[in-house]
């Protein structure tokens, strides 16, 4: 099987629109705060219902894979609560509406990137599951950076609502392609045994890799997806196209870091010393932004770029914990690790609007280094306990 065939594609393009959906809402902060008064704390609830819903299906999403392949599964969820969030988003008035809005899209996005990882684990050698979703999640990342620069454009040029009128009307038609170009692997006969996700949790080598998978990848795709913006914002009076600008460039990095660690594992010589020498940049970059939040513009850009580059600590994880799950527990398995990631982004989404709220009248600056430190304290602990985990085999 050709690793860019249409099938994979199609999926590859679903999770460009995932990318897109979990990171717009620091873009359009200002808009939506002007047209219909929210906050960043309303925002922080919006995008943290984004990832919890998201974080929530990934149990269904698992046995769907499992029992019913990678072409259901993701066409039906993409079109009714991906198109069906965006086109929620178009019609809100309140503040509210947003969080509804955000949850659908959650739910719309939760097997986008999971068809193609599940494809990519049963069609080709364990060896390559590390470079083949790299290449995935980096050209997926291009949503990343649709949803930066582009998005400004785009909004300033026909309006908020009628993009997102657009992105509904786009995300039907890339579930209408998966539907019409995706190929399900062949079903396992009956003498593997049935899976469970209690059966993925019973595997030792995952027990402290969990805890990193918990809160690797919540600093860069809460600040990135939220708190960029407002930051921005708030302590440098950034404007939108600013705003847009630093986003762009932290989406870049995502994608470039994507498509380098395969070059950094082999020049490294271990997948575990890459994800802590990764984990361990972004942990050093946000201390640094905790203990110096106003240094200037260009500084504090510069270090978001950075978190955005160690986001591919993400992937890395997902391949260290390819190896230690069987043919029968795939589905479930880079489900369930999945969903740790991305229920970890939402719990710290959730967490950081009541320290946001808690600090109001303080200077911007001091609410935002609070912030960084709230993120740099976990992924520290997570990547102290990751110690422990043994190399893949």
């Amino acid at each position: 099987m050709s690793f860019l065939s249409p099938g994979i594609v199609s999926l590859i393009l679903a999770y460009m629109l995932s990318q897109f959906y979990r990171a717009f809402l620091a873009v359009l902060t200002p808009v939506l705060q002007t047209e219909l008064g929210a906050t960043p704390g309303d925002l922080a609830l919006s995008s943290g219902l984004w990832f919890i819903a998201f974080a929530l299906m990934q149990p269904a999403v698992g046995r769907g894979l499992d029992q019913y392949g990678p072409r259901l599964t993701v066409a039906v969820l993409l079109a009714l609560g991906g198109a069906g969030g965006a086109a929620a988003f178009a019609l809100a008035g309140q503040p509210w509406h947003l969080h509804v809005a955000m949850a659908l899209l959650g739910i719309g996005c939760a097997p986008a990137l999971m068809g193609s990882y599940f494809i990519i684990a049963r069609e080709f050698p364990p060896a390559a599951f590390g470079v083949l979703t790299g290449a995935v999640v980096g050209i997926g990342s291009l949503g990343n950076i649709l949803g930066a620069s582009p998005l400004v454009w785009v909004t300033e040029t026909v309006g908020w609502r009628e993009t997102l009128w657009g992105l509904a009307a786009l995300t039907l038609a890339s579930a209408m392609l998966i539907l019409l170009l995706v190929r399900d692997p062949a079903r396992l006969d009956a003498s593997h045994p049935q899976g469970s996700m209690m059966q993925v949790l019973r595997l030792p080598a995952l027990w402290f890799m969990l805890p990193l998978f918990g809160v690797g990848y919540a600093a860069s795709a809460a600040i990135r997806g939220l708190w960029a913006g407002p930051y921005l914002q708030e302590v440098y009076g950034a404007a939108p196209d600013t705003i847009g600008h630093a986003t762009l460039a932290m989406g870049l990095a995502m994608v470039a870091g994507n498509f380098l660690i395969g070059p950094m594992v082999r020049l490294i010589g271990s997948l575990r010393r890459t994800i802590l020498m990764l984990n361990g940049i972004c942990a050093l970059t946000l201390l640094t932004l905790w203990a110096a939040p106003d240094a200037g513009f260009l500084p504090a850009a510069a270090l978001l770029t950075l978190i955005g580059f160690s986001g591919a600590g993400y992937v890395l994880l997902m391949a260290h914990g390819r190896p230690f799950l069987p043919p029968h527990l795939l589905g479930r398995g880079v489900t369930l690790l999945n969903m740790f990631s991305i229920a970890g982004v939402a719990v710290m989404q959730f967490a950081s609007r009541p320290v946001y709220n808690a600090l109001a009248g303080q200077p911007p600056a001091q609410i935002y280094a609070t912030l960084f430190l709230f993120f740099a304290v976990p992924l520290i602990l997570g990547t102290a306990l990751y110690l422990r985990t043994p190399e893949a085999p």
